[in-house]
């Protein structure tokens, strides 16, 4: 037996197991390139618009008479009113914002099995202010280049001025937006003179310095860590997507084998990673769709640009559906790289289809929760009674055996207009009301003021004179009659006595 068979041999040991992945990882940092194109003029459009309305919108004026704010879009929490234009919304009527967020979620959902992460890409504030605060780093550190050569150098003068041009932009533009956010919650005029003269509560300046920190934070230093890692969006976005969702995706079909511009037998993608460098996420899109795309389309700009200077067709990385894709893969894959294939992919194919059921499933939800809300809004009470019976104590005894209730009576007015309401005890015979500080109409009956667009309060005093025998409770209803003889509202309570 050889030495190499002998048993005494000593076994090499066995390699360790590999190390398990790292549950956290350090951020690379992303240094997006400026690009310009189709898409970035589109982009800068929306951010345009978007900005304009936030900025704008607190200043616009709404006459709703004397006595009420006159700011056409306010929160007024002093007063426990939401105004929007002529639309006027009380606190018992949050339904209405319910029913808002309802229909901004179908929204989104239509929006995304249409496009993709249109929402991200081009209006979620995130992207809005993350662009402009992008914009202004360009402006002071340069494009992508010189900003990394800037990170990568000790510092300097010249490092310390850039970088604090930079941050002292920033807290402008995140101080801008906390101002204007506290203008939808006061009168955005008279609020603007009392904070800068050091007048304003310390809650205006306490959401300011919030909405200001958080700005800063988000758009300045977090960026895209917000849409990849604290945003909930992306991880079920692909459940609103089907094979006919028009979102940025890349012919591999046309690009694949990547070489060199002049190499034979290869794709249109000459492999630049012109798509990579001005990624808002640093994500590779020719990976196919990933978690972190947020469907913004700069890489179609950039891929158009290198595709125009090396006279190839545009369109290599374009919106496209997972259908098409597929034909197209389907009928190119088998001809060689060239025109031929290009014609053939393209030809194979089909428009994209908008109404489609998923679509039109969302459609009628969408037009359901609308005419649901808006019919509701239509049809709702412009005067409300609320009658709280007291109940410390349940019931007084007065001094003739007589027993007596008190109720609070609260009367709601959505109208602009005084009304004079009286007030009619619904109950058995015998009941006796009064109203404290209330004056009696031709029949005796107490006349209930109406407060316009606010809330009146009286004391109502229900008693049963003694000898009246009743059971221990009793079912009354408070009715109010206006000017016409007709039942304004009414409200159920009941009477409460000792035991028979």
């Amino acid at each position: 037996m050889s030495k190499l068979d002998s048993p005494d041999r000593v076994k090499p040991a066995a390699p360790p197991p590999p190390a398990p992945a790292p549950l956290y990882a350090n951020r690379t940092r992303i240094y997006p390139k400026a690009v310009t194109g189709t898409v970035r003029r589109a982009k800068w459009a929306i951010l345009a618009l978007c900005l304009g309305l936030y900025y704008t919108v607190p200043l616009l004026r709404w006459d709703r008479g004397p006595a009420l704010p006159n700011q056409a879009v306010l929160v007024d929490m002093q007063n426990a009113r939401l105004f929007f234009f002529w639309i006027e919304i009380w606190p018992q009527e949050v339904y209405y914002l319910t029913g808002l967020l309802v229909l901004g979620a179908i929204g989104l959902f239509a929006a995304t099995s249409l496009f993709g992460r249109v929402w991200c890409g081009f209006a979620c504030p995130q992207t809005v202010w993350t662009d402009l605060f992008m914009w202004v780093e360009r402006r002071i550190q340069g494009d992508r280049n010189e900003r990394m050569r800037l990170d990568k150098q000790n510092w300097s003068r010249e490092k310390l001025l850039k970088k604090g041009a930079t941050h002292a932009a920033w807290l402008a533009i995140a101080a801008a937006t906390g101002g204007a956010w506290i203008m939808y919650f006061n009168d955005a005029l008279a609020m603007t003179r009392d904070f800068f003269t050091l007048r304003a509560s310390g809650t205006v300046y306490f959401f300011f310095g919030l909405f200001t920190a958080t700005t800063y934070l988000l758009a300045g230093w977090a960026r895209e860590q917000v849409c990849t890692y604290m945003c909930p969006w992306p991880r079920f976005q692909a459940a609103m997507l089907d094979e006919s969702s028009l979102v940025v995706s890349y012919r591999g079909w046309r690009g694949e084998p990547r070489g060199k511009a002049k190499a034979a037998g290869v794709g249109d993608c000459v492999d630049c990673r012109a798509c990579v460098n001005v990624c808002p996420t640093g994500i590779d899109i020719r990976d196919g769709l990933q978690l972190e795309c947020i469907g913004c389309g700069l890489c179609i700009d950039a891929c158009d640009d290198i595709m125009a200077r090396l006279d190839r067709p545009k369109g290599l990385i374009a919106f496209e559906t997972f259908a098409n894709i597929a034909a197209s893969e389907a009928a190119a894959k088998p001809l060689p790289p060239g025109p031929a294939r290009l014609a053939c992919g393209m030809q194979a194919r089909t428009p994209t289809r908008f109404l489609r059921p998923r679509t039109w499933l969302y459609l009628g939800v969408l037009g359901l929760v609308a005419g649901i809300m808006a019919g509701s809004y239509m049809l709702r009470e412009t005067l409300s009674l609320a009658v709280i019976r007291e109940r410390a104590p349940l019931f007084v005894r007065l001094s003739d055996g007589g027993i007596r209730n008190a109720y609070a009576l609260k009367l709601a007015s959505k109208t602009r207009e005084t009304e004079m309401l009286s007030l009619v005890l619904d109950g058995p015979a015998g009941l006796q009301m009064l109203v404290q500080d209330a004056e009696a109409d031709a029949q005796g009956r107490p006349v209930l003021v109406t407060r316009p667009d606010g809330i009146t309060q009286w004391r109502a005093l229900v008693t049963a004179p003694p000898g009246l025998r009743l059971p221990e409770n009793i079912p009354v209803t408070f009715r109010l009659i206006d000017a016409e003889g007709r039942i304004a509202v009414s409200e159920a309570s009941v009477f409460l006595g000792p035991k028979p």
